[in-house]
């Protein structure tokens, strides 16, 4: 098995086993990157030469002290409605082209300071106003569309070219496009991540999530994630009782948490997904009946055979 192929949880236990380096998971990311991304339209930015100067950073902090948590010298992705201090936030629209990030968002920041290697930003549906993404190509299926708003960032994680990546969800946009790509998407309670720095569809609506190859790596996301944060007025101030841890539309208007994770194929191998929900702020209890339901089954955290 390849660094690349690595779920969160596994490259995690391998970091701090000393038996993978962040540098060496992040060049075989990189070269995963430069091997498909031709025929999987995943990114809209990678910033390569950064994302290697933050992975030997990690590797020399965590030499001397040991890694910060679960994700220090993992690399991750953003969905290009975040900001990244000095990378634009284009939005996936041409007219918003040159518009550069002066500061990170809250996710960044957060991800940042857990340590994540920052590969870059993953196509989103123009302005995130769609369910199809269609610069970006299914990773089962080239000829099928990767879902939206964050096609970009599920193609990435299920092809490989990212261990977990971030993505918003409107009305679906983390869920559709994992379920049609084979991978885990959770969006959390609204409030529980701030959306500060996050180009917005739907204020009222909006929310931000984990893209993952399994359940456990989206619950280690949104430990990192998730907490108050007074930018956004939306932040929930109540203190989070565990932060480790109706189809699309009413999830999202009644800001429950919802996770879609994958549960088999179809008759043409097409990934099926299924959608669990839970009541507000019991974002930990769909995590951990998805994780009892990954570990009954065979094929959690696989790639999609068609990106190899």
């Amino acid at each position: 098995m390849q660094p690349f192929e690595l779920s969160l949880t596994e490259a995690s236990r391998a970091v701090r086993a000393r038996e993978l380096s962040p540098v060496e998971l992040t060049e075989s990311v990189l070269a995963r990157i430069a091997a498909v991304e031709g025929r999987m339209g995943a990114y809209v930015t990678v910033a390569a030469d950064a994302a290697l100067a933050a992975a030997v950073r990690a590797e020399r902090e965590i030499s001397v002290s040991g890694p910060r948590g679960p994700l220090h010298g993992i690399p991750m992705a953003l969905k290009d409605l975040l900001d990244a201090e000095g990378i634009p936030t284009t939005a996936s629209s041409r007219v918003r082209a040159g518009h550069v990030a002066e500061r990170d968002s809250r996710v960044a920041e957060r991800l940042g300071a857990a340590g994540a290697v920052l590969l870059g930003k993953t196509h989103t549906h123009e302005f995130a106003y769609g369910l199809t993404t269609p610069q970006t190509n299914n990773a089962w299926d080239h000829s099928r569309v990767a879902g939206g708003s964050s096609g970009g960032s599920a193609v990435a994680v299920a092809a490989g070219g990212a261990t977990f990546a971030m993505g918003t969800d409107t009305g679906g946009c983390i869920r559709v496009p994992a379920a049609l790509n084979g991978v885990v998407g959770l969006k959390p309670t609204y409030g529980l991540v701030s959306r500060t720095g996050v180009t917005s569809l739907s204020w009222s609506l909006d929310h931000v999530g984990p893209l993952a190859r399994t359940v456990q790596d989206a619950a280690l996301v949104l430990s990192a994630t998730a907490g108050h944060d007074p930018r956004d007025p939306a932040s929930v101030s109540d203190a989070v009782s565990d932060s480790y841890v109706r189809l699309c539309a009413p999830a999202n208007i009644t800001g429950v948490p919802a996770l879609t994770l994958p549960v088999g194929h179809d008759h043409a191998g097409l990934p099926i997904g299924m959608q669990l929900m839970a009541r507000p702020f019991h974002d930990a209890t769909v995590l951990r009946v998805g994780r009892v339901y990954e570990e009954s089954v065979a094929g959690a955290g696989r790639l999609a055979p068609l990106a190899a």
